[in-house]
Order: structure tokens, then sequence, then C-alpha cells
């Protein structure tokens, strides 16, 4: 078995598609998709592979794109995300950043 299909299988375990049917899912589930169910659905061991399958700029422009502009909802685990996987010096200035310019795109 895969590294993807590894990965497939736990995000379906973890209820991460639980309303869609688990093969249209298998069939049809994207990068950007993967990226972002492991971040928000599975533990750090999960993660570590999913570097393996991608690179780290990917995995943060997906990371920055879906949860980061969250907000709150994910902002613990989008602080230690920011320190820990990307280095980022400041998280939360980092983040503040981050939802700043994603709110004024939504503005402009």
């Amino acid at each position: 078995m895969n590294v993807r299909e590894q990965i497939t299988n736990k995000l379906i375990a973890a209820g991460g598609f639980w309303s869609y049917d688990e093969k249209s899912v298998r069939e049809n589930l994207s990068d950007e998709q993967i990226i972002e169910g492991v971040l928000a659905k599975l533990d750090l061991d999960d993660i570590d592979l999913l570097f393996r399958m991608f690179s780290a700029k990917k995995i943060k422009d997906v990371w920055r794109r879906t949860m980061v502009v969250q907000g709150d909802f994910y902002y613990s685990l989008n602080r230690f995300y920011a320190w820990y996987y990307f280095n980022i010096r400041y998280p939360d200035r980092y983040l503040k950043a981050m939802m700043t310019r994603h709110l004024s795109r939504l503005t402009a």
C-alpha cells in the first residue's frame, strides 16, 4: 500500500468524508483535500508522512488558503503548525497578518 492510500484510509476512518461515498472519495480526492484533511484531522505521524508526499511549499500554501483563513477555529493548531512545521518566528503576528490579508482581499 502506498502512502497516499494509507493516508486516504486514515482520513476515511477518522470521518473526514463521512457524507460522501467512499469509492467516490478514493477516486476523486485531490492533493489539496488530502493536505487539508491530514492537517485538520490526523496526528503528527501522519503529518510527517504528508511532508514525504508533498513539498513543504505546497503544504504551506494549502494550509494558508484553507486553515489560516478560518481564524479562531484553528488558531491553536495554526500556531503550532506555523512554529513547528513552517519555522515561522512569530506565529501570532504571522497568523494575524494572513487573516488581515485575506479579509482585505474579500472586501476589495
